[in-house]
């Protein structure tokens, strides 16, 4: 493992892991060995991760004076890392009793801080306090469990002179969202060196006033990650940290506790990468938070580009970038894709509903939409149940409502990781056998002038009834371009020439 020396001449160590810019990692414990972190939920496959063993710990020198174990020692070790690393400003991450530290480093280094998440954090630093009958209520969502009574039993019985081993045992339960076989082998692979665990939290290590008063420095954006269940912080105590902060924002992970990577790896690692994706912003639309990219002039005339299923708006990129040499864009990850949220609830008319909040939600009511398959679907009903929300309509290769013949039916998921949730795929294959009757009368209210194109016989759209789509829709001009479904994709320099002669 690569080391450097820190400030006081203790050599400390660090990992790393991944591909991309790299994020700094601070684990939490406090002490603890940083290999739990683990790749933090897949993580790593969007960035590399820069994991610091702290002093003591993991393959880390045991300092000559002990009394550096306290936490805010330890903000020296994390900017001579920085110094060792040659960045000039990082990207932070720290867990639990890490996030003390790296609030304390944020607070102390406010322009080193280029982006800072805090994960179940530790809010001593800023005097944030959860109190036992928080932790306790908080931690009742699991007294229907078969393990619950002895644990409660064991913690009423915890006294101050446990060791905190000890305690850290009986409690370990809490920590996750489910005590399954997962989180009981995480919490057996833990490594500790108690005697610095018992120094990181030694009187004077921290000045919560000061602390306070010095995060109002940090101009860098912060996301709070709070896991619905954890004890501490609970997600109130941690929305109070987020406030502290001129850019802190909190997300809450549903149904996880203190190591939410743990829990559901996916819904941690989705928006952390979004936030630390400087080409990536998100939305919060009916309480779903909707992933976005954006290129071009922001004075310029939107247009907003709709994927369709399990794409999402990275597969948009070469066509955004031509059309951003005159358009403001937008390309939007709808639910249960790339990097938005998988919420269970989907349809055609969800999609609808999202496209509508999210032009409502940017004030982009009349912008131009171009929207592929499934997208192209929830454009057109949005076109026809709100005409003042779309300028130019641009659909690709989309389903014709009729009932499917043959049904699709229940396809089964992909063996790995499927390209979306796969209930979008369940809800709306159901949707395509059963499809609303409305959703094809309903054409004859678009106002927006329509523009479809066709994929010709190589797709598995039936032409015919995209003549039919287009013969509904008032002011509409039907294109082919016999490529098959993914026109923009395989044939992108024909694709943006129709949408030009368009008016795109």
């Amino acid at each position: 493992m690569p080391q450097f020396t820190s400030y006081d001449g203790t050599r400390l160590a660090y990992r790393t892991q991944g591909e991309g810019d790299p994020l700094v990692c601070l684990p939490g414990g406090p002490m603890r060995h940083a290999d739990y972190l683990g790749d933090l939920g897949g993580l790593a496959a969007h960035r590399t991760l820069i994991v610091l063993d702290l002093r003591g710990t993991g393959d880390s020198a045991e300092p000559a004076d002990p009394a550096t174990y306290r936490c805010d020692r330890q903000v020296a070790d994390v900017e001579a890392l920085r110094v060792h690393l040659g960045l000039d400003r990082m990207d932070l991450l720290g867990h639990s009793a890490g996030g003390n530290l790296a609030t304390l480093y944020a607070a102390a280094h406010p322009g080193r801080v280029s982006s800072l998440v805090l994960v179940t954090p530790g809010t001593r630093a800023v005097g944030i306090t959860v109190t036992d009958e928080e932790w306790d209520e908080a931690t009742t969502v699991f007294a229907g469990e078969p393990w619950y009574a002895e644990t409660r039993a064991a913690i009423d019985a915890l006294t101050p002179e446990t060791p905190l081993r000890d305690v850290y045992a009986t409690v370990a339960p809490l920590a996750y969202g489910r005590w399954n076989d997962t989180a009981r082998a995480h919490d057996a692979a833990a490594r500790f060196n108690w005697e610095a665990a018992g120094a990181y939290y030694a009187d004077g290590a921290f000045e919560p006033a000061a602390t306070r008063a010095a995060l109002a420095a940090v101009t860098a954006p912060v996301l709070v990650l709070a896991g619905e269940h954890d004890g501490g912080p609970t997600p109130a105590r941690a929305a109070q940290l987020a406030a502290l902060f001129p850019r802190g924002e909190l997300v809450v992970q549903e149904a996880a506790g203190h190591f939410p990577w743990v829990d559901d790896a996916g819904a941690f690692r989705r928006p952390i990468a979004a936030f630390l994706d400087p080409e990536v912003r998100t939305v919060v639309v009916d309480g779903v938070r909707l992933a976005y990219r954006t290129w071009g002039d922001e004075a310029a005339r939107p247009i907003v580009l709709v994927h369709g299923r399990g794409g999402s708006a990275a597969g948009w990129e070469p066509i955004a970038r031509e059309l951003a040499g005159t358009r403001r864009v937008y390309a939007l990850d709808l639910g249960g894709h790339g990097l938005s949220d998988r919420t269970g609830r989907y349809g055609f008319d969800v999609f609808r509903d999202q496209l509508r909040g999210f032009l409502t939600e940017l004030g982009l009511a009349g912008a131009d939409v171009v929207a592929h398959s499934m997208g192209g679907v929830a454009a057109y009903l949005l076109a026809a149940d709100a005409p003042e929300l779309i300028g130019r309509l641009v659909i690709e290769d989309a389903p014709v409502m009729f009932p499917a013949d043959p049904p699709r039916g229940h396809v089964p998921p992909p063996e790995g990781e499927p390209p979306c949730d796969w209930a979008v795929v369940t809800a709306t294959n159901a949707q395509i056998d059963q499809p609303d009757p409305a959703w094809r009368h309903c054409l004859g209210s678009i106002k927006a002038p329509t523009l479809v194109l066709a994929g010709g016989e190589d797709s598995h759209i039936p032409q015919d009834q995209l003549a039919w789509l287009s013969g509904r829709i008032p002011d509409c001009r039907l294109v082919t371009i016999d490529t098959g479904h993914l026109i923009h994709q395989s044939r992108p320099a024909e694709f943006l020439a129709e949408l030009r002669e368009f008016g795109i």
